[in-house]
Order: C-alpha cells, then sequence, then structure tokens
C-alpha cells in the first residue's frame, strides 16, 4: 500500500473532524440551523469543486457518459449531503469525537461488508479473521470512548 495514499486517507479524516467542529458553529452562528449550515458547506464545496474540476476534467469524456449512468450512481450526493447533516447536527449533541468516532466504526463495517461481497460494483477483498479482529477491537474501543465516563467518572 502506498504511503502516501495512507497519509491522504489520514489527513481527510482529520479533515472530517475539522469540518464538523467548523459546521457546528457555523449553524450556532445561524440560530441552531444544521439544515442551512450543511447547505452552506455544500454549496462552498461545490464552487470549489467546480473550480477544480474546470481545469482537471475531461468534459468532452464526462458528457459522452452523463446520461449513460443508472439512477443509483447519483445518490452519492444525497448521502454525502446526509452525512454533512448529521454531524453538523451530532457535532454539538455528542462531542465531535464521540461522533467522528461513531462515524469511523460505521464506516469501517459497512466498508468490509461492500469489500467483502464486492457490493456496488466494487472488487471484492475478502475479510479474513485479523479484520474481524481489528473491527472487534474498534468497537470495543468505541464502547470505552463513548461510555467510559459512565464507569470510571470524568
Amino acid at each position: 500500500m502506498n504511503t502516501v495514499y495512507l497519509v491522504i486517507a489520514l489527513l481527510a479524516g482529520a479533515g472530517m473532524s475539522v469540518q464538523a467542529a467548523v459546521n457546528s458553529r457555523l449553524s450556532s452562528g445561524l440560530g441552531d440551523q444544521p439544515v442551512v449550515a450543511a447547505l452552506i458547506s455544500f454549496a462552498v464545496g461545490s464552487v470549489c469543486l467546480a473550480v477544480i474540476a474546470g481545469f482537471l476534467s475531461d468534459w468532452h469524456q464526462v458528457t459522452n457518459g452523463l446520461g449513460q449512468q443508472p439512477l443509483w450512481r447519483w445518490f452519492g450526493g444525497a448521502i454525502g449531503a446526509g452525512i454533512v447533516f448529521t454531524s453538523v447536527l451530532l457535532a454539538q449533541k455528542l462531542g465531535v469525537a464521540n461522533t467522528m468516532f461513531l462515524f469511523i466504526v460505521g464506516q469501517m463495517i459497512t466498508g468490509m461488508a461492500i469489500d467483502h461481497f464486492g457490493l456496488i460494483q466494487m472488487s471484492v477483498r475478502p475479510a479474513h479473521w485479523w479484520k474481524f479482529a481489528g473491527m472487534g477491537l474498534m468497537v470495543c474501543g468505541l464502547v470505552l470512548f463513548t461510555f467510559g465516563h459512565r464507569w470510571f467518572g470524568e
């Protein structure tokens, strides 16, 4: 596995936490409006992506393939909007760290299923026992992280 990709993934994960905190503060500044904060986040992100895509994309290839995509492939944006809205909402209620930990465990469980079964037309990457063991450790960590204060005090 390329180390650069690992670093990019770690930075993206860090960015998710920062984004949740920034968007949560935006929501607070707008009278606790998480949907509006998520909308603004998506609008700013869309402008940034439009500028980058304008320089880096082969628009001829895009226009040729755009109408040939099955309907289900268009739902990624809606899922992304739901994730951003959920992070804005939950960061204030659960804290950024708890929200991100829950997101990560949900991502890992779903990612393992997608990889193992080749769902959503992805390549099959079998889930071996060590992946389940790692997931078990993450779930134990999630329980400690989220509920440890009840058992061990603040």
